[in-house]
């Protein structure tokens, strides 16, 4: 059966006791799964660095697999505050998000430095969750060229391997509703072409987040392979809404 990916990023909006509580909501919902447990859904969650071992401790024994939100572009050495691709892998962390729109805006990564952490990360088999998306809204087939660029500069002089391409348009991004159906599909249609023609990227996946939540992927149906949730996905019901909608993706594509 095809999996379907539903990732969460809690950015960092939780304290660790709040986090703690989300953890335990969440990680019921997604154990008792059938979903997830039969892997037809794959999810991830990615908690803050402080978080990292209460996530691992609340998930442990299901399927779920955990990430970080940023990894350094240095390998270890005298690089004061870095976390290094090197120690997140040691660490049993799958995936890192690189890119964010807002690590761009207020950090100023560029692509290329987006491309160095996303080869760091794939040197040491972590595999990142890249982050793309148009500033301003456009015509659906201007932000898919846009973003079918930025891709290829983000992923300049990267080591073989699959990443999971999150397309998140950076105005739709804390919006009140998600970027329309028709538009969220010629991008990631687009995506999903760039990267099968790429042979170093064989495995990856693209799929959405900006405003993402219960509903939108029933109606994305096979345009995306998932969703990337944020604070939608601090409700664990909404989370598990979500998941039923992967689940039946995934059993109408099987």
């Amino acid at each position: 059966m095809p999996q379907i990916t539903v990732g969460v990023s809690l950015k960092a909006y939780f304290g660790r006791r709040q986090a703690r509580v989300w953890f335990a909501a969440a990680a019921a919902v997604l154990r008792a799964h059938e979903g997830v447990r039969s892997g037809a859904v794959e999810a991830f969650v990615i908690p803050t660095y402080l978080q990292l071992d209460d996530a691992a401790g609340a998930f442990a024994g299901t399927r779920v697999r955990l990430g970080v939100q940023d990894v350094s572009a240095f390998e270890p050495g005298a690089y004061t505050g870095e976390v290094t691709a090197a120690e997140v892998a040691e660490s049993g962390v799958a995936c890192a998000e690189v890119g964010h729109a807002e690590r761009r805006r207020l950090f100023g990564e560029s692509d290329a430095d987006v491309a160095a952490k996303a080869a760091a990360a794939l040197r040491h088999g972590v595999t990142p969750v890249l982050c793309l998306g148009e500033e301003e809204r456009t015509d659906a087939a201007g932000a898919a060229a846009a973003t079918v660029a930025q891709l290829a500069r983000s992923l300049a002089g990267a080591p073989a391997g699959p990443v999971i391409v999150a397309y998140e348009p950076v105005w739709a991004i804390g919006a009140p509703a998600p970027a329309p159906i028709d538009h969220i599909g010629t991008v990631t249609r687009s995506l999903r072409t760039a990267l099968l023609a790429d042979g170093d990227r064989s495995g990856s996946r693209v799929i959405y987040g900006g405003s993402a939540g219960p509903g939108l992927l029933t109606g994305l149906g096979d345009a995306v392979d998932g969703l990337f949730l944020g604070r939608s996905a601090h409700d664990p019901v909404a989370l598990g809404d979500v998941l039923d909608e992967a689940y039946a993706l995934a059993r109408s594509a099987s």
